[in-house]
């Protein structure tokens, strides 16, 4: 089985031209042979009736004189057979004469018929014609003593199609060479690409459909250049995530096996643990339900619910955590009825009120607000808290990405919150944005249709 490309687009020119061109010579030829016989045998019937009006109208001495001097003689040979079986001959003959002409063959001729020999292939071979002079009844055979010029014209149009062909196979190696080369291009990115190594560089500065191809390689090949770097900051984030509460967990166990530990150090240190540990099943749950909503394997459980009274009761849900910190809100909440999955749209809400508070400042205000149109509704959350820096702004709903690590510590948190709350926005077919100002407070604004399409 072949299996260069190369070798397929060869052979594949090689067999459709040289077999077109075979058939259609084959073709061309068995249309057209009876129609050039027929022309070649009318041209040496009519060169033939000439000789014999010739030898008709003047003397014989005369006549034989004035043949044996044209200048056909060099295309033709001419044999006149007298009655005695004797002839005289004028022209030279061919190098391949035709058949020896029989006594049956003259008697035929003398008897006043024409006699006439098959064709083979485009030369007719011999003619015979009665011919009447002074001298009695002769006859006279014609053939020609060279190739006819459609003979010849045919040969050379062999010999043209021979040397087409192989000047084409010639040309059609180097076209196919610069033809599977962006080919075999891609073929080595691939390679590299499979061992890991996406820093490939494609010159293939071609169009149509292999510039198309090359195009869409570079953007694929830049795809899984951003993430595989995705994956290996996502191992690295969930390396660090997970070391910090394992370290604690394992710190505060080999602690605990002292024995002259106080009652109360050993509450604290289990408290801890637990706390650790607790963290630690979040996280896991977090990247599960990331997951999940990625692959869209989530599916939503539509159903018409007043959104307004839905942020209300998840305010009041968190209370305890803005009200310890004298945290107000203002709200401007229309009455709107939507249709979407309940249950998410809680998470979307409790994600973002939760940030809101926790990067706030005591006696800090948040405002959310609720805007409607024909086919859209906005929900706007704004607070007054430590803002986010423009740079970090175009990562914040990445997982695991934290802004303003100089917080970290003060402001405890897995990074995926926001990644969560993409998500369940994009698989209601939403959008969401933020606007902020280091220092100058946060919002947050997210857009979902009335009514979430079911595909």
């Amino acid at each position: 089985m072949i299996r260069s490309l190369y070798i397929r687009v060869v052979l594949t020119y090689l067999v459709s031209v040289i077999g077109g061109t075979l058939i259609a010579l084959l073709v061309a030829t068995w249309g057209y042979e009876d129609k050039l016989n027929e022309n070649l045998q009318i041209t040496l019937l009519d060169f033939g009736q000439d000789i014999v009006r010739i030898y008709e109208t003047l003397p014989l001495r005369e006549a034989d004189s004035f043949i044996s001097e044209m200048k056909q003689l060099n295309s033709y040979y001419i044999r006149i057979y007298e009655q005695t079986g004797q002839f005289q001959p004028y022209g030279e003959p061919r190098e391949h004469p035709a058949s020896t002409i029989t006594k049956e063959q003259v008697k035929q001729v003398l008897d006043g018929q024409i006699f006439q020999v098959r064709t083979n292939g485009l030369n007719p071979i011999l003619l015979g014609l009665p011919m009447k002079t002074e001298m009695g009844m002769k006859a006279m055979f014609v053939e020609q003593s060279t190739p006819s010029s459609a003979s010849f014209l045919v040969k050379w149009i062999y010999t043209f199609l021979a040397y087409s062909l192989i000047a084409g196979c010639l040309l059609i190696l180097v076209a196919a060479m610069f033809l599977i080369r962006p080919i075999k291009q891609l073929t080595q990115a691939t390679r590299r690409i499979a061992a890991g190594d996406f820093n490939v560089k494609l010159n293939i500065k071609q169009k149509g459909e292999l510039g198309t191809l090359a195009r869409s390689f570079e953007q694929m090949m830049y795809d899984l250049q951003q993430l595989e770097q995705m994956r290996r900051e996502f191992v690295t984030n969930v390396s660090h995530e997970v070391q910090s509460p394992l370290t604690s967990i394992s710190g505060y166990a080999i602690a605990l096996k002292q024995v002259d530990i106080a009652e109360n150090e050993r509450n604290r240190y289990l408290d801890i643990i637990i706390a650790e540990a607790a963290r630690m099943s979040k996280m896991s749950d977090s990247l599960l339900k990331l997951s999940l909503l990625e692959s869209q394997s989530q599916q939503l459980r539509l159903v018409k619910f007043g959104l307004d009274e839905q942020i209300r009761r998840v305010i009041v849900a968190i209370q305890p955590q803005w009200s310890a910190r004298n945290i107000r809100f203002e709200l401007n909440l229309k009455a709107v009825s939507l249709t979407a999955d309940h249950d998410l749209l809680n998470q979307v809400w409790t994600n973002i009120l939760g940030n809101s508070i926790k990067f706030s400042k005591d006696g800090g205000v948040i405002d959310v607000s609720i805007t409607q149109d024909i086919r859209n509704v906005t929900v706007r959350i704004s607070d007054t808290g430590i803002g986010i820096s423009l740079e970090d702004q175009k990562r914040i709903f990445e997982r695991f990405f934290k802004a303003d690590r100089s917080h970290s510590r003060k402001f405890e948190g897995s990074g995926m919150g926001l990644a969560i709350v993409k998500q369940i926005v994009l698989l209601h077919q939403g959008e969401i944005r933020v606007e902020s100002e280091p220092g100058r407070g946060t919002s947050v604004i997210v857009t979902l249709p009335t009514t979430t399409p079911t595909d």
